[in-house]
């Protein structure tokens, strides 16, 4: 028996000049088990020859950050997707996935969207906001209390009226679908030595990047933990030269990017939303005929299911992002730790900062965000949905629904 060549870049490289970007990509997705040379290479020839039909449209994916080397940690999607909507239109729809910065990155993939330089996009709405501050309306402080509520809300018929509609008439942005994590601090090496964090007092004063939020900001200043605006980019450099403390983003995230190393503790304080979602320039959306609208649409349904499923599988098993991560688990293997809190805890920094404790701190935006909806008090709403589910459901339990069938 052969003994089979492990995939590195080079591999892939060669792999992808010979059968296209995207081909090697999807091939690397859909591989089970190790990425092996001859393995890729084999799927990537059987999917260009799959992919060998002339489109009625091609749409370009712009995609910050996501490259065959990261592509199981962190499971948002997007290749799925990408290959889930080409054999869903038979052929019209073909992608061409351009990642790893190429085109865009986390802070303009909206506006390159926006500016039809691209069709499709991945990146955080917290990032995205910058550039569409109705994405602003995911971020209150604690308006989400769990990953379950989260896609409780995305799949809800009301998230057209409160979220997709606007969106569209505000931004030329057709929100598709997301991936679902909450946001903690996730600490750099001077916390290596120090016990594991149980409270918020602990971190009182300690200076963490935020990303693209305006909304985000106000919470970390109401909880002390001095917000320094840095790229995305340039956040593990920050880590590693000590010029932050901490980064405030979710567990997977700092997973997929290759933070692990710089890190100590991954404090779980779950204050805001994590979302790495998947949209389009709705203009193009709309330009496609009826039928193709409808494949894009259920692609999305279904793409919002595959997250549900596989990042929570992820999380536990690929980023280790529990209580001691095991050994295997990116989080194990690089001695990070998972810092969770008490519910008391939780509460104590929910009263800290967010709406329902600390309104006069959000007046402003809450109105900003109300006018901008058409007049509905867009906080309110979302954080009643957020609970009509118990605290305690398990994200496996959230009913899906088509969301823009009402």
């Amino acid at each position: 028996m052969s003994k089979k060549t492990p995939l590195d870049r080079r591999g892939f490289l060669k792999i992808a000049g010979r059968y296209g970007y995207t081909s090697a990509l999807l091939a690397v997705a859909g591989t089970v088990g190790p990425l092996t040379l001859e393995g890729v290479g084999t799927a990537a020839a059987a999917t260009a020859a799959d992919r060998d039909k002339k489109p009625l449209k091609t749409l370009k994916f712009g995609a910050s950050g996501f490259n065959e080397q990261n592509l199981k940690i962190q499971e948002s999607g997007q290749l799925w997707f990408a290959k889930r909507l080409e054999e869903a239109s038979d052929g019209a729809l073909q992608i061409e996935f351009i990642g790893s910065n190429a085109i865009c990155n986390q802070l303009d993939c909206v506006k390159k969207t926006q500016q039809g330089i691209v069709d499709l996009f991945t990146a955080s709405t917290q990032n995205s906001a910058g550039s569409a501050p109705y994405y602003n309306v995911l971020d209150f402080a604690y308006m989400f209390p769990s990953r379950a509520a989260q896609h409780h809300f995305f799949y809800h018929p009301k998230s057209e009226q409160l979220l997709r509609e606007p969106m569209r008439r505000l931004h030329n942005i057709q929100f598709l679908y997301t991936h679902c994590e909450l946001r903690g601090l996730m600490m750099g090496k001077k916390f290596a030595d120090a016990p594991t964090i149980t409270s918020i007092d602990e971190l009182a004063g300690t200076k963490n990047r935020v990303t693209g939020t305006q909304l985000g900001r106000i919470a970390m200043q109401l909880m002390e933990l001095n917000p320094v605006p840095i790229a995305w980019e340039e956040t593990l450099d920050g880590l590693k030269q000590g010029l932050i403390d901490g980064a405030e983003t979710w567990m997977g995230a700092a997973a997929y990017a290759n933070m692990s190393p710089v890190l100590s503790q991954a404090v779980d304080l779950r204050f805001f939303c994590g979302t790495e979602h998947t949209a389009m320039n709705n203009k193009t959306f709309e330009s496609l005929p009826a039928d193709l609208q409808d494949v894009v649409m259920e692609t999305s349904f279904e793409a919002q299911q595959y997250t549900q499923r596989e990042q929570e599988r992820a999380l536990v098993e690929v980023v280790g992002a529990v209580d001691n991560p095991p050994a295997g688990t990116v989080f194990g293997d690089n001695g990070v730790r998972v810092a969770t809190l008490s519910d008391e805890e939780i509460h104590k920094a929910e009263q800290m900062c967010s709406p329902e404790y600390r309104p006069a701190e959000w007046e402003q935006w809450r109105e900003r965000l109300n006018k901008m909806s058409g007049g509905l008090d867009v906080y309110q709403e979302i954080y009643d949905i957020a609970r009509e589910i118990s605290k305690d459901t398990e994200v496996a339990s959230v009913e899906a629904r088509r969301w823009w069938q009402g």
